[in-house]
């Protein structure tokens, strides 16, 4: 009697998934001059360790440089500037007043040093967002594709910009640095920077949006989930453009409570 051949045998191998063509640092290289070649990359293996760092090492150079830079009196004094443009606080006394100051030098010392923490909770948050997002317009990368499109869609905006930032810090007297306003940078490449944000913090929010650098990274995240989602041009500048949107409206309310451009 004939015997076929089992097809468990021991000699077969599982089919290999596609592998990268690129280190996770040619990709952090690349992502500046090649996006579209990187993307395609990142669409055969997902990663964002090393961009994430990347990105939480500028945000907390800066954030510490500025702190270092204005000093214990430049915290307090953009504080009370912040208590005495907010509305509410017209019905707080004289104390309370000082003691919400000092609770919140308090608290600001501490949570400078937790700033990695908040990035990545950001990156969580906005991989989440364009997931969700591409979902709903049909794409089909997993959660690692769409977080890997929000951290490495932010590399280029966030490495020129801390680099420009430091040297204007670096040069920039104590006398002329706004601390609410330089939270988001220095260098304000929108036109809120011909508005005054302290007699207009709201509007100067909305228009702010419109910056150079978060241009870039808009066009970055298009071309990125376009291609791990395969996406139409279309569809994922509308996953970008809502989240943007969404983004804006936190913004807008935090503005208009604190009295401050976000």
């Amino acid at each position: 009697m004939e015997e076929f051949p089992s097809n468990d045998t021991p000699n077969e191998k599982p089919v290999p998934s596609d592998p990268s063509q690129m280190s996770e640092f040619s990709t952090v290289i690349n992502v500046f001059f090649e996006p579209g070649r990187v993307f395609e990359d990142l669409k055969r293996k997902p990663r964002f360790i090393i961009g994430a760092v990347i990105i939480a090492l500028c945000a907390t150079v800066y954030g510490l440089t500025l702190s270092y830079k204005v000093g214990e009196a430049g915290v307090r004094r953009a504080i009370v500037e912040q208590i005495e443009s907010n509305p509410r606080a017209a019905s707080l006394s004289p104390e309370q007043k000082a003691a919400q100051v000092d609770l919140s030098v308090k608290i600001q010392g501490y949570t400078k040093y937790a700033i990695p923490v908040f990035v990545f909770i950001t990156f969580l948050i906005g991989g989440l967002f364009y997931f969700l997002g591409a979902k709903a317009f049909g794409g089909n990368g997993g959660f690692m594709h769409a977080l890997s499109v929000w951290i490495y869609s932010s590399i280029p905006p966030a490495v020129v910009g801390m680099v420009a930032n430091m040297i204007v810090l670096l040069f920039k007297s104590v006398d002329e640095i706004d601390l609410t306003a330089s939270q988001r940078g220095l260098i304000h490449a929108n036109p809120g920077l011909f508005m005054d944000g302290k007699a207009m913090p709201v509007l100067t929010t909305i228009v702010s949006t419109i910056d150079l650098f978060a241009i870039w990274g808009w066009v970055l995240a298009a071309i990125g989930l376009r291609i791990t989602n395969k996406l139409s041009s279309g569809s994922a500048w509308a996953v970008v453009i809502i989240i943007t949107l969404i983004g804006l409206l936190f913004r807008v309310f935090f503005s208009f409570l604190n009295g401050a451009p976000m």
